[in-house]
């Protein structure tokens, strides 16, 4: 049998990720190449011709005078971490294919519970931007799932009290999984799907789901619905059809409750939303890296109090 390129590829070492991102100096390289490709650019007046004020590490537009930092009006903003600590989290984060829990981040990093937590819940917003508005297309399975531990002698399945409702979706190609979209619902109702297909499924799109009645809502997307009523049980998890999407539900319930153990549900999509990011760029690893500190750039700061609300937009 015939090694999986994706399971087996190269990815980026410790070594590697050392020598590339070992110091303060180089973690700021990396920054400004990938926040100002073309050279430093006001962030208020757009021009490119500016200086820099070594004793305070900010450059300043010589056409309005605006002064700013490689960090500032980024994820990093008003952050004391020192960069090297940033970009380890982010190689602990991306290169395990599980994603690292705050208390083992904590350890890692050498930091505080709480500046840990910061941090991961940071990146995580970053990971959740980045792939917000992102559509689907071509051939998608759909099906809905729940987040939330046993109770004994409750309800089970749909409806069970203390349970996130949430939907997965996957975007097949020559029978193969190529890209995930997960996101929480308040409920499963014909206008939270029909929101929701707008928002994440291109026009055209093939769907094919089970025998959900919500999900008939995908055509108000311009897309075409196929039915597959599977019934309830364990049979139900059976049917051929949808074995790519069970087993992506497998491994997401599994590395969340073997990383994590629990979170809280108000932060369920920034949780779901780590577990998508990687999913969708397993394909080059070693890209993860600077593919994320792109994105962190192009992230508006959330300070701490924003980070504990309760994240809902899809």
């Amino acid at each position: 049998m015939a090694k999986s390129t994706v399971q087996f590829q190269k990815g980026l070492s410790l070594t590697e990720f050392r020598n590339l991102y070992g110091t303060e100096e180089q973690c700021y390289a990396a920054l400004f190449d990938l926040r100002w490709p073309q050279g430093y650019s006001c962030p208020r007046c757009g021009h490119d011709r500016g200086g820099m004020i070594r004793t305070r590490g900010l450059y300043q537009c010589w056409r309005c005078g605006y002064q700013t930092s490689v960090t500032s009006g980024t994820i990093f903003h008003a952050t004391k971490l020192p960069l090297t600590v940033w970009f380890t989290g982010m190689y602990l984060m991306t290169q395990n294919k599980h994603g690292v829990s705050i208390l083992e981040l904590r350890r890692q990093l050498g930091l505080s519970y709480n500046a840990a937590w910061r941090m991961k819940h940071k990146l995580m917003q970053v990971m959740l931007e980045r792939d917000r508005g992102r559509k689907l297309r071509g051939d998608i399975l759909l099906d809905d799932s729940y987040l939330g531990g046993e109770r004994i002698g409750g309800k089970r399945g749909r409806g069970t009290r203390g349970k996130t409702p949430f939907i997965i979706a996957v975007e097949m190609k020559k029978d193969q999984p190529v890209r995930i979209k997960l996101n929480r619902v308040s409920r499963f109702s014909l206008h939270e799907l029909e929101q929701w297909s707008c928002l994440n499924l291109t026009a055209g799109s093939a769907v094919t789901s089970d025998g959900l009645y919500c999900f008939t809502r995908v055509t108000e997307a311009d897309c075409t619905h196929r039915r597959v009523v599977t019934g309830s049980g364990k049979k139900s998890a059976k049917n051929p059809v949808f074995t790519c999407l069970n087993t992506i539900l497998g491994n997401i319930k599994t590395s969340l409750r073997g990383t994590y153990h629990s979170f809280r549900p108000k932060h369920v999509p920034r949780y779901l939303a780590e577990f998508q990011y990687r999913f969708n760029r397993r394909f080059d690893l070693g890209a993860m890296i600077p593919r994320l500190v792109y994105a962190a750039a192009r992230t508006s700061p959330v300070p701490h109090p924003v980070l504990s609300l309760p994240e809902f937009r899809w």
